[in-house]
């Protein structure tokens, strides 16, 4: 077994830190979700954790780590025997990304429930976890239904695996970590508040800092264990400190005065439900224990508000979390403590500054402001952006007036970009889907076979079973009961009877924008609204668990501004800045989006695409489209459509055309997709009704001999 990185060796991060040890001496806080970049050291933290905590007690055998002075009762390896027990360490289970159902819970074997009605259960990560940490990296990535199942666990104490009737239940408290990039997408809002603290955490930009984190990490990959036991006598004292405060925390008292002020501020900051109310007042009162006092002063509620209420602040998904500090300090002052404090005690600190090996900052919790770096990553210097949508685009000319029928130009002109303009307030849209049935991620925008969702059918298991149906199994196993000398009242069942259950829900999409920022969207001032059209349906991209792409098309390039992502946010913050002008390469947009769509297949064969083109069907340059000299710029415009519709994309095409003479140009490119159109206005929900049916119509007709010879 590898040696860990010591707890006490990380270099700054002290909000992480503290944050953690406050779980330790009450796991009654919920939990730490961690936010940051990547290189900033929450794995290494997370990890580092388990060694502090105090060994735990359990009852020899027992697979559910029962604690010997009060076995659960329910326990499946119960009942047991009264008698001393086994100390061990308490352990630190991580849960991958890719992990089953079964993985998680457990597993139960049918086959033998039905024909022994015996309960052989086979436990799993929760049982694992009991009495120890549950750590789960880029937990927003995790599939919802298994977040679903680990937050039920953590909220209720216990697991349960239930399968057509058959039912095991065990204990399962642990301490919850999750970490997770931003950039990589969002957890649900109601997920958000499941966890009791978040905190953020960035690497530092002081040069001392960074150096001291790299020379650190270096001595620990030259000898991990020497370097373990130069740190061993720091770890002792946050072990016996942890233990400490776990002692003082049933006297620690939660005054009137105190748990006005926790109100008081869940209040001011319009923070949803009481579980924010609930998570203060607990990790105030750990906050107490841990700096070694009996009663909870307005420091601690300060401090459990800064942990506890950023995550629960958020309006909507592109809120960033965080909260008014100057707020929260008028709030408090309205309620001072009842006695004069006396000077304020230091903060609560781990080992003084310089490590047992160097000089550098402070390795202890609490002790270098929370920005500093980490050591599980030495590349923490600031990392070059890997996308050029935020640099400047080359200047080019606004967009020649309009025809009817727009001739490219000889040569392209350029000439200044105009400044990027606000969004739109967002509205809400209704359901864009991909007709047929798919087989991608679970979501909730288009039908598809998943592992939860209505009964459809029955089948025989592919690999290990997962669902029973278990109607179809007695109508397997029922016409062979007397070749199998079947004399009891039991079916006899065997293997092949079993049928796995083929169930219908929903799927996530990759939704890609293809958005015209030429001048002519600009000239009329359309981007504003173009822009608040695109934000509602990233909106709504974010509430069905979709992943995003975006391509932006102006000048005479296409751009990919965001490659396809889960995180919304970031599409978001493209789409905010995004400047326009110059003509319009409406061909090159399309033959960008075949390129990106023709790649992600190939990465996800199963997600299957929604492309949305927002434009106003204009096409005033070739731009970067191919060689196709012979057409104008709308012919190539056609046949870049008409690809896409040959490869079976549904599309939908949101006209930005306005002004009282229209030219239609929107329809037309939506009949080469093989798509509908829609105005800006038909965007909202409430004119929007019968676009999913309009969707499922074209592709429809696409597929018949006659609709090529329509749409051309």
């Amino acid at each position: 077994m590898s040696t860990p990185y010591p707890f006490t060796a990380v270099v700054g991060q002290s909000d992480l830190r503290l944050a953690l040890l406050l779980n330790a001496v009450s796991p009654a806080v919920g939990g730490v979700l961690v936010r940051g970049e990547k290189g900033t050291a929450k794995s290494t933290a997370v990890r580092a954790l388990s060694a502090l905590l105090p060994k735990v007690d359990v009852v020899s055998g027992c697979r559910f780590s029962c604690a010997p002075a009060g076995p659960d009762p329910a326990c499946p390896d119960g009942p047991h025997e009264p008698g001393p027990g086994a100390l061990r360490a308490a352990r630190m289970v991580e849960l991958p990304v890719g992990a089953s159902e079964d993985r998680l819970v457990g597993a139960l074997d049918i086959e033998r429930a039905l024909a022994e009605g015996v309960k052989a259960f086979e436990p799993g990560l929760l049982a694992d976890a009991h009495r120890g940490i549950l750590y789960v990296d880029e937990v927003n990535l995790l599939h919802d239904h298994l977040i679903d199942l680990l937050l039920d666990a953590a909220a209720m104490g216990a697991s349960y695996v239930e399968r057509e009737g058959v039912s095991v239940r065990h204990a399962a408290r642990f301490l919850l970590v999750g970490t997770m990039n931003p950039e990589e997408g969002e957890l649900r809002p109601q997920l958000l508040d499941r966890f009791g603290l978040t905190v953020e955490v960035a690497a530092s930009r002081e040069p001392a800092q960074r150096v001291e984190v790299v020379r650190r990490r270096l001595a620990y990959e030259d000898d991990p264990a020497g370097f373990a036991t130069r740190w061993a006598g720091d770890e002792h004292e946050v072990r016996a400190r942890v233990v400490a405060a776990r002692a003082l925390l049933p006297k620690v008292s939660l005054g009137d005065t105190a748990l006005l002020q926790i109100a008081a501020t869940c209040a001011g900051f319009e923070v949803d439900g009481m579980r924010a109310d609930i998570v203060m007042a607990r990790t105030a009162t750990a906050l107490a224990a841990w700096a070694g006092r009996t009663e909870v002063r307005k420091e601690d509620v300060r401090q459990a508000a800064l942990l506890a209420l950023p995550h629960r602040r958020r309006r909507n998904p592109f809120d960033a979390p965080g909260l008014d500090e100057d707020m929260l300090d008028r709030i408090l002052d309205e309620f001072p403590d009842e006695e004069p404090e006396p000077d304020p005690e230091p903060e609560p600190q781990g080992p003084d500054d310089g490590g047992p090996e160097d000089g550098g900052p402070d390795g202890g919790p609490g002790g270098t402001p929370p920005q500093g770096g980490g050591p599980d990553a030495p590349g923490t210097e600031p990392q070059a952006e890997s996308d050029s949508a935020d640099a400047p685009q080359a200047p080019e000319s606004p967009e020649a007036p309009q025809s009817p029928e727009p001739q490219p130009s000889a040569q392209e002109s350029t000439g200044p970009e105009q400044a990027a303009v606000r969004a739109a307030e967002p509205f809400r849209t209704k359901m864009l889907s991909v007709p047929g049935l798919g087989e991608g991620a679970s979501g909730r925008r288009s039908r598809a076979r998943t592992a939860h969702g209505r009964t459809t059918g029955a089948q025989r298991p592919r690999g290990h079973l997962t669902k029973l149906h278990l109607a179809a199994t007695i109508q397997a196993a029922a016409p062979h009961q007397k070749a199998r000398g079947r004399s009891g009242r039991g079916l006899v069942i065997r293997k092949d009877d079993l049928r796995q259950a083929s169930r219908e829900g929903r799927e996530g999409n990759l939704v890609l924008f293809v958005v015209d920022a030429s001048g002519s969207m600009a000239a009329r001032q359309r981007m504003g609204a173009v822009k608040g059209a695109v934000l509602s349906l990233l909106l709504d991209a974010y509430q069905r668990r979709d992943k995003v792409g975006l391509i932006t098309f102006r000048g005479a390039t296409a751009e990919l501004a965001l490659p396809p992502t889960s995180s919304v946010d970031a599409a978001a913050a493209r789409l905010e800045q995004l400047p326009t002008g110059g003509r319009t390469p409406l061909a090159a947009g399309l033959l960008k989006a075949h390129e990106v769509l023709r790649i992600e297949r190939l990465r996800d064969p199963s997600r299957r695409p929604l492309l949305v083109v927002v434009t106003d069907g204009r096409a005033t340059s070739a731009g970067n489209a191919g060689g196709r000299t012979d057409s104008t710029p709308r012919e190539l415009a056609g046949h870049s459509a008409r690809l896409l519709q040959a490869g079976g994309v549904a599309s939908v095409v949101v006209d930005c055309e306005s002004g009282p003479v229209r030219l239609g140009l929107a329809g037309v490119l939506a009949r080469d997709l093989g798509g509908p159109a829609v105005t800006l206005d038909g965007l909202r929900a409430d004119s929007l009704a019968g676009l999913v049916k309009n969707v499922r119509t074209a592709v429809a007709a696409t597929a018949s001999p006659n609709s090529n010879r329509r749409a051309a």
